[in-house]
C-alpha cells in the first residue's frame, strides 16, 4: 500500500509522504529544496500523515525520516505562516497537541531515522519517537533562542531523554551537536553508517512487529504514562489495560500458537 498526504511542496509533490509496506509505515518530510523546513503546506501534510498512521489499522510501526540531505531544518523562517497549524478560536486556546511534535497520542511504536540536520520542530518530533536511530551525518540543535524565540515543547520533552545540563546546553546555547555526542548523552539510541540507516530502521520495525500489536501498544503506553503517575494509579491503569488486551482475538491466538508450538498470526484485533 502507498498513499500520500495531499499538501504540496514547491515542486508540486506531497510535502510529506505516507507509505506502508506490510505493517510498517514510513512518514517522510519532503521539502528537500528547503532542507525539509516546516511551512504551512508541510504542517498540513504532516498532520494528515500522522493521523493516517494512527488510524490505519494495518500500520503497526512507524518510521519518520527526511528526504534529501536533511531530516528537518525546523520552522521555515522565510515561509512560516501556518507552520504550527491553523485553527479558529482565540490565541490562548490553540490546540497545538493536534501535531505529533506537540503531543498527538500515538502509542504504536515509532522510530526516528535521523538522516541529517535535525533542528527545532524536527528535533521535537524526534523526541516524540520511541527509538532514535541517527546517521553518522546527523546533527541536532535547538537554535531558537539565538533568534529571540523561546523553545517550549522541546524544553518539556528534552529533559526526559537526557540529563538536565545536557538538555539546557542544547536549549540555551543553540549550538548543534553531532551524532556521536547525541549518542553519548542518550539523545540518539544508536548511530549507523548513513547508507545503512533506513535498512537498520526497517529491521528494527520488523522486530517490533513480532509482538501482538494491541499488546505492544498497551505496553508502550504504560511505559510512557506510568512514569508520570503515582505507583498505585499506574498499576491499576496497567491492570485494566492488560484485561482489555486479554479479551482480544490476538490474545487468544497467542495462547493457541504457544500450545501448538507455532508462530502466531496476529490480526491487530
Amino acid at each position: 500500500m502507498s498513499s500520500e498526504a495531499q499538501s504540496l511542496n514547491a515542486a508540486g509533490e506531497p510535502a510529506a509522504t505516507y507509505e506502508r509496506v506490510g505493517h510498517v509505515a514510513t512518514i517522510t518530510y519532503n521539502r528537500p529544496e528547503a532542507m525539509n523546513a516546516v511551512n504551512g503546506a508541510m504542517r498540513e501534510a504532516l498532520d494528515e500523515a500522522w493521523t493516517l498512521f494512527r488510524e490505519d489499522e494495518d500500520a503497526w510501526v512507524g518510521i519518520v525520516t527526511g528526504s534529501g540531505r536533511a531530516f528537518c531544518a525546523g520552522a521555515d523562517l522565510r515561509d512560516g505562516k501556518g507552520s504550527t497549524g491553523t485553527w479558529p478560536g482565540s490565541f490562548w486556546e490553540w490546540p497545538t497537541i493536534t501535531t505529533f511534535e506537540s503531543g498527538m497520542e500515538v502509542w504504536k511504536p515509532t522510530i526516528a531515522a535521523v538522516n541529517g540536520p535535525c533542528i527545532g520542530y524536527g528535533l521535537t518530533a524526534v523526541l516524540a519517537c520511541d527509538f532514535v536511530l541517527a546517521s553518522d551525518r546527523a546533527t541536532f540543535a535547538y537554535p531558537e533562542v539565538t533568534i529571540g524565540v523561546a523553545t517550549i515543547v522541546g524544553a518539556l520533552r528534552l529533559p526526559k531523554h537526557v540529563a538536565m545540563p545536557d538538555a539546557l546546553e542544547l536549549l540555551l546555547t543553540g549550538d548543534p551537536i553531532d551524532a556521536a555526542h547525541a549518542k553519548e548523552i542518550g539523545l540518539a539510541w544508536r548511530v549507523h553508517d548513513h547508507d545503512e540507516l533506513l535498512d537498520e530502521a526497517r529491521r528494527l520495525a520488523d522486530r517490533l512487529c513480532q509482538g501482538a500489536p494491541l499488546a505492544v501498544r498497551a505496553t508502550n503506553e504504560m511505559a510512557h504514562r506510568g512514569t508520570d503517575l503515582p505507583w498505585a494509579d499506574a498499576v491499576r491503569m496497567g491492570e485494566a489495560m492488560r484485561r482489555v488486551v486479554g479479551q482480544s482475538e490476538d490474545s487468544a491466538e497467542g495462547g493457541r500458537a504457544w500450545a501448538e508450538k507455532r508462530d502466531p498470526e496476529w490480526k491487530g484485533r
